[in-house]
């Protein structure tokens, strides 16, 4: 674990693995922390660098100064690779996350030899959903909204049957600053890549949870469809977070994708 001096603040990152191996890097969606990672990191090949970081105003990373658009956020990213010395890396993106990879695609196309986009779109909205939210955070804190985040995060079976999981799941999010969440909700509200995503020429494959409330299916299939020669793959009975709820099947996503560019 190591604190990174990013855009005038700190990014906390964690790195596994060689420092010479291909270079895999994840980013965490609203709400998390780079351990939503946790359980997919062990099933993948050994060799590889794999990075984590926490996006500003979430986990161990300063709010300040707070990234509220995508763009900023996809600066910080690309500013913790120049500093690792990551070229051509295998950008692991959830959801806002999702949303970072596809800009660092465009912006910084010698970062980004291949994209995983998870549960993420070219927009996400309406507008008005992401003003409703941000009240209610601001009104009474994370908790105000954890209920209903935990469903669209997780499948109605995996909230029955994983209980324990999820009431941790429930205390990370709401332990969540709330003006590093809420300028999160920012950049995802005012966020539109409907004329960048079709500008990603890189190996893409994208994937949604069949349960998945926050960005449905539907949604997500239209995302793959922006980028030329995406894959698009729908992972049965799981919702807006399957690194947490089936990390065997994202690992097997992510390994896929590794053995197209060749460091399988």
């Amino acid at each position: 674990m190591r604190q990174l001096a990013v855009n005038g603040g700190g990014i906390n990152v964690v790195e596994n693995g060689p420092p010479d191996g291909p270079a895999v890097v994840f980013v965490n969606s609203l709400g998390t922390d780079l351990r939503v990672w946790d359980d997919v990191l062990p099933r993948l090949p050994a060799g590889l660098r794999l990075i984590r970081y926490d996006k500003r105003g979430h986990g161990l990373s300063t709010l300040e100064p707070a990234s509220r658009t995508i763009e900023a956020h996809s600066a910080d990213l690309a500013a913790v690779l120049d500093q690792l010395r990551v070229r051509a890396a295998l950008v692991v993106g959830l959801s806002i996350g999702g949303m970072i990879g596809q800009t660092l695609a465009v912006t910084r196309p010698d970062l980004v030899a291949g994209l995983v986009l998870l549960d993420t779109a070219h927009r996400i909205g309406p507008a008005s959903n992401w003003d409703a939210r941000i009240a209610a955070v601001r009104g009474g804190g994370l908790a105000a909204i954890s209920e209903s985040v935990m469903e669209r995060w997780f499948s109605a079976a995996f909230r029955r049957d994983q209980p324990g999981v999820v009431a941790a799941w429930r205390t990370l999010l709401e332990r969540t600053p709330v003006e590093g969440y809420v300028a999160a909700c920012e950049a995802v509200r005012d966020a539109d890549l409907s004329e960048l995503s079709p500008r990603i020429t890189i190996p893409t494959r994208v994937a949604v949870g069949s349960e998945d409330q926050a960005t449905p299916p539907e949604l997500v299939r239209a995302a793959a469809a922006l980028i030329k020669g995406a894959s698009f793959d729908l992972i049965e009975g799981t919702g807006h977070i399957p690194p947490a709820e089936r990390p065997d099947l994202v690992a097997a996503i992510v390994r896929a994708q590794l053995e197209a560019l060749g460091r399988g």
